[in-house]
């Protein structure tokens, strides 16, 4: 790993640039302003920037009125890019970030991972990209403040989805416990990603519910625009409804097909331990993890439906297979 040439990187870099990947989660939000924070401690002038924005339910994580929802002027020492698994990913923030930065860190922990950048601290290993950024900072010797915490914990309380999926080991939990030590406010972070939700996404599920279809272990829904009209949503989301289908007993796979108005349709993908949807994901042009992934795929409700479904039937049956 390239902890020496990367700390080097940012101790020479008199102005740094942080971005992540589009349509940011929390482990995108929270690893990138864990990281602006962090070296805007050390003195270092901090640039993040993911296109959009920061989400609403992600606003409670110190600074991120500092993030910068589009960018088109600017010139840095270094670039790093978090949580991003290719250059495209990173949106226009990174394309244009990459061509004003003199350097590129590359910081990920998806197995996807095309080694894009000029230095690499890549560690599938890793349950988020929040658990590396806090191992670099270790490694730089940067104290971790109540601010940094709290926003690497996001990282790590939502990519874990509550430290439910099946790559959380006991060193996930001493990195946890090191957060809290520092006043990371881990009940807080629990309940504002994964717990509170706006009247607004209950509303939206009541439009989407009648969608709902289940066969052999894979339960789907659909979201159109009109469903946010609706509600008066502007984004498209899920509102989180894929990881509660995933949750009934008899589902393996769970997909929402989120309908676009420009003939692509966005695929969020949730399944129980022992099938893994993030290579369908992949195969799809988008990524994500074996149990949390998403794409967006060209065409029509209907023909996307009939592309993904026999792909998420044949995951079925090869987990059946291993788990048998």
């Amino acid at each position: 790993m390239n902890w020496t040439e990367a700390a080097a990187a940012v101790n020479q870099a008199g102005s740094i640039l942080v971005v992540t990947h589009v349509k940011p989660d929390g482990d995108a939000i929270g690893s990138m302003l864990g990281l602006a924070i962090a070296l805007r401690e050390m003195g270092k002038k901090v640039d993040a920037a993911v296109d959009g924005g920061v989400p609403d339910y992600l606003q409670f994580i110190p600074q991120q009125e500092t993030v910068l929802g589009e960018l088109n002027q600017g010139q840095w020492d270094l670039m790093i890019s978090v949580d991003a698994s290719d250059e495209p990913r990173s949106g226009d923030a990174g394309g244009y970030g990459r061509e004003h930065s003199t350097v590129v860190i590359n910081l990920d922990h998806h197995a996807t991972n095309t080694m894009f950048g000029n230095i690499h601290l890549v560690i599938p290993e890793a349950v988020a990209a929040s658990e590396i950024v806090y191992d670099f900072l270790v490694k730089m010797g940067k104290p971790i403040s109540k601010s940094v915490a709290t926003a690497l914990l996001t990282g790590m309380v939502t990519d874990t989805m509550g430290f439910r999926t099946n790559h959380v080991v006991p060193r996930t939990l001493e990195v946890v416990h090191q957060l809290m030590l520092a006043g990371g406010p881990l009940v807080d972070v629990i309940n504002r990603t994964l717990v509170s939700k706006p009247l607004s996404d209950i509303m939206l599920w009541k439009e989407v519910f009648p969608s709902v279809e289940y066969k052999d272990g894979i339960i789907s829904a659909v979201i159109t625009p009109e469903n946010l009209q609706t509600v008066e949503l502007r984004d498209m989301t899920d509102a989180g409804l894929v990881s509660t289908l995933v949750t009934a007993d008899e589902v393996m796979i769970a997909v929402v097909f989120k309908v676009q108005p420009d003939s692509k349709v966005e695929l969020s993908l949730r399944s129980k331990i022992g099938y893994d949807v993030g290579e369908v994901a992949f195969k799809l042009g988008g990524g994500g993890h074996k149990a949390a992934a998403g794409a967006t795929v060209d065409g029509t409700l209907d023909e996307v439906k009939a592309k993904v479904m026999p792909m998420l039937a044949a995951v079925v049956k090869q987990g059946n297979l291993i788990s048998g």
